[in-house]
């Protein structure tokens, strides 16, 4: 009796030969779609992705650098011809190969040492670079060091405010200034000045509300934007889509003679 029992117990505790124990089915793992994927394959995914987007970034800063960067209008001093929150592209091949800033264009520049004093060596130097960098791409406001103006004088030209009909004079011809903020007069500050030769004149469109070369007139430069400090030509609108496209231009410089001619 004894012996039976004792093979009737192993005959318990030894499984099916054909493996169909619960405990067996629990090692095994299905082949196929629904199989969990492994650790590195992932990894490497997600390294690839990483990789692109860097990649992308970096083309996006280096096209913004030298090419087309986009600019956030941060206030109303260009209105209407700008308003706030626009986007703007500024061609920063327009005075790349020779070609300089012309009375009537809209420009992005550097005021530094002009409109604003020279930089110093403090603050947050990451923080700087990632604010630059969001710039560039038009998702934060310029640095405090960047304005957007239109040219009035270049080298050599005298600007005069205001002839008898309250226009502005460029080389003593008068300038119809169309562009001009509804109901803005050409300048309530009185000004008779020669830009030098390298130099600009500039003034917002909004003359009740820009601060321009006239603010500076009693400082280093008198508000002269020297032209190796502008940054670029702005050419076309980016955003609100309703305003999508090229800036309009101005024919209200059209005819003034060069500098020197207007006693001739």
């Amino acid at each position: 009796m004894d012996t039976e029992a004792q093979h009737m117990e192993r005959d318990r505790s030894s499984g099916p030969a054909d493996g169909t124990e619960e405990g067996s089915r629990s090692t095994h793992v299905p082949d196929g779609p629904s199989a969990v994927p492994d650790g590195p394959s992932a990894s490497m995914s997600w390294g690839r992705t990483a990789f692109l987007g860097m990649l992308c970034t970096t083309a996006l800063l280096l096209f913004s650098a030298f090419v087309l960067q986009p600019f956030l209008i941060p206030s109303g001093s260009m209105q209407p011809t700008l308003r706030v929150g626009d986007r703007v592209l500024v061609n920063k091949l327009a005075y790349r190969f020779g070609s300089e800033p012309r009375r009537g264009d809209v420009v992005v520049f550097d005021g530094t040492g002009s409109f604003v004093p020279e930089a110093g060596a403090e603050g947050n130097p990451v923080g700087a670079l990632l604010h630059g960098a969001a710039a560039s791409l038009g998702l934060a406001e310029p640095a405090g060091s960047d304005f957007v103006k239109r040219v009035v004088g270049v080298g050599g030209d005298r600007v005069v405010c205001c002839e008898k009909r309250g226009r502005l004079e460029v080389n003593g011809a008068p300038v119809d200034e169309a562009y001009l903020h509804p109901g803005d007069r050409p300048s309530d500050v009185a000004f008779d000045i020669v830009v030098p030769d390298g130099r600009l004149w500039v003034m917002g469109d909004h003359r009740s509300n820009s601060r321009d070369s006239r603010d500076h007139l009693g400082q280093p430069g008198g508000g002269m934007v020297p032209v190796q400090r502008v940054i670029g030509r702005v050419d076309w609108l980016g955003w609100p889509l309703g305003r999508l496209g090229s800036l309009e231009g101005t024919d209200a410089f059209t005819g003034i003679r060069p500098a020197g001619a207007d006693h001739g």
